[in-house]
C-alpha cells in the first residue's frame, strides 16, 4: 500500500487510536485513586454550575418581578457563595491533576528508553538517535496534551451533568429539549474523530517529509547542480510541497466539521429556547425559568461543548498521534522468563557454551570492505580462545558477532546449536555474558553490582569469586558488600573487576572479555583470566597482552586478511604478523618493581618464577607465568627476552 493511501485508508489510524486509548485507559486505571480524589474536588466545582440556572429563576420569579428586589439580591447572594465554593473546587483538582500526570509521564520515559535499549542492544542494532528527541520533546508534548484532555473532558462531564440536573430541576421539559441537540452534536463529533485524527496525522507526516526531503536538496545543491538533476529534484520538492498543502487544506475542513458541531450542540438549543419561550410560557414557564434555562445553555452548555471539541480536535489529536508514534517506536514483544540457570558445577568442558560461526561475512557498510569474509570458527564448550591482532583488525566486532550483538551480512552464529539471531534478548543474556573495555558500575551497594546478572547468588559463592579475582581491598574500602559505591571514585581498574566479578557470577555457559582487563596490572589480570579458565564454560579472551594468548588454549590472530587459528606455537609459526606482535608486547611491557630484580621490558615473572606454578601447556617453551612478555624459546633465531629486536 502506497504512503498516499496508507494515509488516506482510515484502518491504521483506527487501530492506532485503539491503540492510544487502549493505553491511556490503562495509565488511568492504573492511577485509580488519583482519578477519584480528582473526581471527587470536581464535584464542589460543578456547585456553581448547578445552581446558577436555579437561583437566577429565583431571584426573578420570587425577587425582581415580584416587586422584592432584597430577596432577589439575597438569592444572587446565595450564588456568589456557591461560585466560593467552587473556586475552592477548581484550585483542588489542579493540585491532584498532578497526581495523575506526572506518573503518566514517568511510565511514557521509563518505556523510551527501555524501547531505545533494546533496538541499540538487539542484533543489527545501533544507538537510537531518535530516542532522545521522544524523551525530550515527544513526551513533554504527551505530558501537557495529556493534563489539558483530562481538564478539559472532566469539566465537560461534570459542567454539563450538574447544568442538565438543574435543567432537569427547573422543567424536565426544557431539559429534553436542550439535551436532544446536545446529544447530536456530541454524536457527529465522535464519528468525526477518526477522520480528524487521519488528516492530522496526514499533516504531520507530510511536514516531516518535506523538511527532510527539502534539508537533503539544500544540503546537496552542488551535486544536484553538476548532476543536471535540478528539474528532477525541484519536481520531488514540490510533489512534496503540494501535499503538505492539501493536507492543511483537509485540516481546514476539519474546523468546519468543528464548527458544525458547535452550531448543532450549543447554538441550535439557545435558539430552541428563544423561539420556543412564548410556547413555554403558555405552558406554564415563568419568566424566571426561562431566563434559568438560558443561564445554564449559555454559561455552561455552550462553554463546555466548546472547550471539549477545541481541546479535543486540538490538544487531543496531537495527543494521539503524537502518543501512538512513542508507542509504536517503543513497542517490543514482552520479554518471556529467563530460562533455568545452568549448573555452575562439574568438570570445565561439560556444560554448555560451544559456538559455530559458519560461513560468516560483514562489512560495517553495503560499500564497504569486509571485516571477515567466509569465516568458519568452531569452539566446543569449554574452550578456551584468546583473539589477538592490530588495532582495528575486527576484534571486537568478533566479540559482537558471537555475542549477537551484530548480525553477520551472510553466514550463521550459532550459540549451543542455535542461532544466535533467532533468539530472544533475556534468552540471550542468560547464555553468554560480554565485558567490554568500559566497565559500568552503578550507584548502590558493592553487592548489588556484584550479583546485578545473578541475584539469587548466594554469600558463598560471592565470597569466592571476592576471593578469585582479589576484590578484598576494594571491599574493605567500601564497607563490604553492603557498602555503597560511588562509580566516580573508583579506578578504572576496580571498575573492570566489579564488572569481572558480575560476569564470573553470571549464569551465562559463554564468557567474552572484550579487553576487560586491559586497566589491571599483569598480575591481576593472569589472576582474573585464570579464575575465569577455571569457571565451567567457554571463555573468549580480545587479548591486551600477550600473555593472554599463552594461557589460552588455542588463538586466532585477525588481521585483516584470513584469520589464522591454533595453538600459540602454531600461529607463531605461521604468522609473521602474530611474531611482530609478540616482539611489540615484548618491547612495551611495563617496568618491573626494583625489588624484583627485572630490568625495564624484561618479565618479572620469567625472572622470579611462577609464584601461582601456572603451566602454559605442552609445547609453549615457558619458563613459570609469561606476565607481560613471554620470549619464545623454540625458535632459536628470537633472542631473548629484554634483548628482542624489531624482528
Amino acid at each position: 500500500m502506497s504512503r498516499a493511501r496508507a494515509e488516506a485508508d482510515p484502518a491504521g489510524t483506527d487501530e492506532g487510536l485503539r491503540g492510544v486509548g487502549r493505553y491511556t485507559l490503562g495509565a488511568v486505571r492504573r492511577r485509580a485513586r488519583a482519578v477519584r480524589r480528582l473526581a471527587g474536588w470536581s464535584v464542589p466545582e460543578a456547585v456553581p454550575t448547578l445552581l446558577v440556572g436555579a437561583l437566577t429563576a429565583r431571584a426573578v420569579d420570587d425577587g425582581f418581578l415580584a416587586g422584592r428586589p432584597t430577596v432577589g439580591l439575597a438569592w444572587l447572594a446565595v450564588l456568589a457563595g456557591a461560585v466560593l465554593v467552587g473556586a475552592v473546587g477548581t484550585g483542588r483538582t489542579y493540585a491532584c491533576l498532578g497526581d495523575l500526570v506526572e506518573p503518566f509521564r514517568d511510565d511514557l520515559v521509563e518505556r523510551v528508553v527501555g524501547g531505545a535499549l533494546r533496538r541499540s542492544t538487539a542484533p543489527g542494532g545501533r544507538p537510537d538517535t531518535a530516542a532522545v528527541a521522544r524523551l525530550t520533546h515527544q513526551v513533554e508534548i504527551v505530558r501537557d496534551t495529556f493534563g489539558g484532555l483530562v481538564m478539559v473532558v472532566r469539566g465537560f462531564v461534570f459542567t454539563t451533568g450538574a447544568a442538565l440536573v438543574g435543567l432537569f430541576s427547573l422543567a424536565p421539559a426544557v431539559a429534553a429539549l436542550v439535551a436532544g441537540p446536545l446529544l447530536v452534536g456530541l454524536v457527529l463529533f465522535g464519528c468525526a474523530i477518526p477522520t480528524m485524527a487521519a488528516a492530522q496525522r496526514a499533516y504531520v507526516r507530510a511536514d516531516e517529509c518535506l523538511g527532510a526531503a527539502a534539508g537533503g536538496a539544500l544540503a546537496g545543491h552542488r551535486d544536484v547542480v553538476a548532476c543536471g538533476a535540478q528539474d528532477e529534484v525541484t519536481a520531488a520538492v514540490g510533489a512534496l510541497v503540494g501535499a503538505q498543502a492539501t493536507a492543511e487544506r483537509r485540516l481546514a475542513r476539519m474546523a468546519a466539521l468543528r464548527s458544525l458541531t458547535l452550531a448543532v450542540g450549543g447554538w441550535l438549543p439557545l435558539a430552541v429556547l428563544v423561539l420556543g419561550a412564548p410556547a413555554l410560557v403558555r405552558h406554564g414557564l415563568t419568566p424566571g425559568a426561562i431566563l434559568g434555562a438560558l443561564v445554564y445553555v449559555s454559561t455552561a452548555l455552550h462553554p463546555a461543548l466548546h472547550s471539549l471539541v477545541q481541546g479535543v480536535a486540538t490538544g487531543g489529536l496531537r495527543f494521539a498521534v503524537t502518543l501512538d508514534r512513542i508507542l509504536t517506536a517503543s513497542a517490543s514483544p514482552p520479554a518471556p522468563a529467563p530460562p533455568p540457570e545452568p549448573p555452575r558445577a562439574g568438570p570445565r568442558g561439560a556444560g554448555a557454551g560451544a559456538v559455530r560461526l559458519s560461513g560468516l561475512t560483514f562489512r560495517y557498510g553495503p560499500h564497504a570492505r569486509p571485516v571477515f569474509r567466509d569465516l568458519d570458527l568452531d569452539l566446543a564448550a569449554g574452550e578456551h580462545l584468546a583473539v589477538v591482532g592490530p588495532s582495528g583488525a575486527g576484534k571486537s566486532t568478533l566479540a559482537g558477532l558471537i555475542a549477537g550483538l551484530l548480525a553477520p551480512q551472510t553466514g550463521t552464529v550459532r550459540l549451543d546449536g542455535a542461532d544466535v539471531a533467532g533468539r530472544d534478548q533475556a534468552e540471550l543474556a542468560a547464555r553468554r555474558v560480554l565485558i567490554p573495555q568500559e566497565a559500568y558500575v552503578f550507584t548502590g551497594s558493592l553487592g548489588d553490582n556484584l550479583r546485578y546478572l545473578r541475584p539469587t547468588a548466594d554469600p558463598d559463592e560471592v565470597a569466592t569469586v571476592v576471593d578469585r579475582l582479589g576484590l578484598h581491598r576494594l571491599v574493605d574500602r567500601v564497607g563490604g558488600l553492603a557498602g555503597t559505591v560511588d562509580p566516580g571514585t573508583l579506578s578504572a581498574g576496580e571498575r573492570q573487576l566489579v564488572a569481572l566479578a558480575r560476569a564470573y557470577l553470571s549464569p551465562a555457559p559463554l564468557v567474552i572479555l572484550d579487553e576487560a582487563t586491559c586497566h589491571l596490572d599483569a598480575p591481576a589480570e593472569a589472576r582474573a583470566e585464570r579464575a575465569f579458565a577455571d569457571r565451567p564454560g567457554t571463555l573468549v579472551v580480545v587479548a591486551h597482552r600477550i600473555s593472554s594468548a599463552l594461557r589460552a588454549g588455542r588463538v586466532l590472530l585477525v588481521d585483516g586478511g584470513p584469520p589464522v587459528l591454533g595453538r600459540h606455537d602454531d600461529v607463531f609459526a605461521r604468522s609473521a604478523t602474530y611474531r611482530d606482535l609478540v616482539g611489540h608486547w615484548q618491547r612495551g611491557a611495563d617496568p618491573v618493581a626494583p625489588d624484583t630484580g627485572a630490568r625495564p621490558g624484561s618479565d618479572p615473572a620469567l625472572v622470579a618464577g611462577d609464584p601461582d606454578g601456572l603451566d602454559p601447556g605442552p609445547g609453549a617453551g615457558l619458563a613459570g607465568d609469561p606476565g607481560q612478555v613471554v620470549a619464545h624459546r623454540a625458535r632459536p633465531e628470537r633472542q631473548p627476552v629484554g634483548d628482542l629486536d624489531n624482528g
